[in-house]
């Protein structure tokens, strides 16, 4: 993972730091851009030597030498313009593509929790849109940048040559410009800032949008949800309204002043040169006039780059909120386990999610035997799916501690121990491609014969020989194409392909019509066999048949027993399966 130190306070000066990597190829990119831009700063010269040759009538031959000399000086544009393009886009579309990746790894080290709380398409549009803002900064404002740099030092350098009274009007230029770039950044800062929140909400609002679109239609909605993203979308309009009328009159302004400006050195030139006050040819009146439009021109091409730095700046600030992120799940440096046998212990466990003063579980204590099946029921809110969240190491026990076969799960590389890990959730989901790409997810060199396997034991190759491209067939996105119980047997070919050691099911059945479960509770007893399995479910005809049952209330346990010993002790379990029955 390429490593950027970008610092969410200080986003820009950060950024400089960043570039280490690349500065070879930005260095030999910028010394190219030397000799690619040179004609800027050195027609003016030859061209004023024409108009003093012209004016003095000859001689021929410095004609020519100057002509000769004009040709190679922009004849070796091309060639320099293609190198020069080829190291400098080359080190900004890798900074993008080394952003991207450096953002995803982070994203896939970053906690359960955080993704839990971040919106889906706001962390999309810090890859996408952030990435890219930062990569037309780089592509814009560093050519600019340069160029203006050049005919700054080339202007000055040249007139102190031939007419140094003129410098100091010259360098005018520069402390005009640094004040205008001031007082814009000042203002443009807070208006780039707020038009990024308003972009980042509108993005949610389509995630959220596209996610509600069955219930959204189902209740005949439509115009409540294009009402609600359509206040986003003004909200997206009225800031970009404000910082486009802010660029504006800032452009204006400065093109104003700096054009005042060229006129006033114009003058003071012509000036200088009918009264005899400097020895000033009329060749060196255009250097000069030349020389300064060339001067304006580039502050006022810089200036006019300044919304795209603020913009990129802010993107870099964005990307630097994940890269600074602390929610963490820690494995580096933790012991990783060649093999799982699937024992657990649940050692006085008590956890509280951030910010609750209650707790959502309470000492709970447990010991699980390899390859014993535990079903966890309870009414919802009792702490059913935080406690598997826990086992899974999404979250980490406030107080007490997991053991896997002997080991605290703290001192466990959680990413390795999920190897051994499989979960079958509530609802399953496929990423867009073939049906045998969806199984071996994440695998490599899987037979046919072990798809094959995985898939009978499933109770899935009624699928697959349905489809006329067998299991090449594409899903669709998220699994479009198949009903939710088609997915729910895949997902379970899936979990079987991995030959875990632990399974985690959670309500794997409750989403699903009684022939659709019929199929799928079948294909979970193939995938539970000799398998330590913690099971979730609200039917409870699906954990009859659990070693244990463990009814959860309020975050606590509060009964323990099979499936006929909890019926006839008349508890809690007991009214459940009382109230289903009816």
């Amino acid at each position: 993972m390429q490593f950027f130190g970008l610092d969410a306070a200080r986003p820009v000066r950060s950024f400089g730091r960043s570039l280490a990597p690349y500065r070879a190829r930005l260095i030999g990119a910028a010394l190219i851009y030397v000799l690619k831009d040179s004609p800027v700063w050195l027609m003016p010269v030859i061209t004023s030597s024409i108009i003093d040759a012209v004016v003095a009538h000859g001689p021929l031959g410095r004609l020519a030498f100057l002509g000769l000399a004009a040709f190679v000086v922009l004849a070796q544009n091309y060639p320099t313009q293609l190198l020069f393009t080829r190291w400098y886009s080359g080190a900004s579309r890798q900074l993008g593509a080394d952003l991207r990746n450096t953002l995803t790894s982070r994203l896939q080290h970053l906690s359960i929790g955080f993704h839990s709380r971040a919106s889906a398409a706001v962390i999309q549009s810090k890859v996408v849109r952030d990435v890219e803002n930062v990569e037309l900064m780089m592509q814009q404002a560093g050519p600019a940048a340069l160029s203006a740099v050049l005919v700054l030092v080339g202007a000055i350098t040249i007139t102190a040559l031939s007419v140094p009274q003129f410098i100091g009007i010259f360098a005018l230029t520069v402390p005009v410009g640094a004040g205008l770039w001031a007082l814009m950044t000042r203002r443009s800062a807070a208006r780039n800032a707020a038009f990024r929140r308003e972009v980042e909400q509108f993005s949610s609002r389509i995630g959220e949008m596209a996610t509600l679109m069955p219930i959204t239609r189902a209740h005949g909605l439509e115009n409540v949800a294009s009402e609600r993203v359509a206040r986003s979308a003004e909200g997206v309009r009225t800031a970009g309204y404000t910082l486009d009328v802010l660029n504006s009159g800032f452009g204006a302004l400065t093109w104003v002043i700096l054009q005042l400006i060229g006129v006033v050195c114009l003058l003071l030139a012509a000036w200088a040169s009918i009264s005899g006050w400097a020895a000033i040819s009329a060749g060196q009146v255009v250097l000069l006039s030349s020389y300064f439009a060339l001067l304006t021109g580039a502050v006022t091409s810089l200036l006019s780059l300044l919304p795209i730095l603020t913009r990129g700046g802010e993107s870099l600030k964005s990307i630097a909120e994940v890269l600074q992120e602390p929610d963490l799940e820690h494995n580096e440096g933790k012991s990783r386990p060649a093999a799982a046998h699937g024992r657990i212990r649940i050692d006085n466990v008590g956890f509280s999610y951030p910010g609750s003063t209650a707790e959502a579980l309470h000492r709970i204590d447990l010991e699980i035997a390899d390859g014993e099946t535990v079903a966890f029921v309870g009414h919802s809110g009792s702490g059913k799916s935080t406690l598997l969240n826990l086992v899974l190491g999404f979250v980490r026990p406030s107080s007490g501690r997991i053991l896997f076969d002997g080991i605290d799960m703290e001192e466990l590389d959680m990413r390795s121990f999920r190897r051994f890990m499989s979960v079958v959730p509530q609802e399953s989901v496929l990423f867009e491609g073939s049906i045998r790409d969806n199984i071996t997810y994440g695998l490599t060199d899987v037979s046919d014969a072990r798809v094959t396997a995985s898939l009978s034991d499933a109770n899935a190759l009624d699928i697959i020989e349905a489809l006329p491209d067998g299991w090449n067939t594409p899903v669709g996105e998220r699994g479009a194409r198949l009903s939710g119980g088609q997915r729910q047997r895949l997902a379970i070919a899936r979990a079987l392909v991995r030959e875990p050691r632990i399974l985690v099911l959670d309500e794997a059945t409750s989403a699903l019509d009684s022939v659709s479960e019929i199929k799928v509770r079948d294909a979970l007893g193939a995938l539970m066999k000799n398998r330590t399995t913690l099971v979730v479910a609200h039917r409870l005809s699906t954990v009859r048949s659990a070693d244990r049952i463990v009814v959860l209330e309020h975050g606590r346990i509060v009964e323990t027993g099979s499936h006929e010993s909890l019926l006839a002790a008349h508890g809690r379990y007991a009214r459940l399966h009382l109230i289903q029955s009816q």
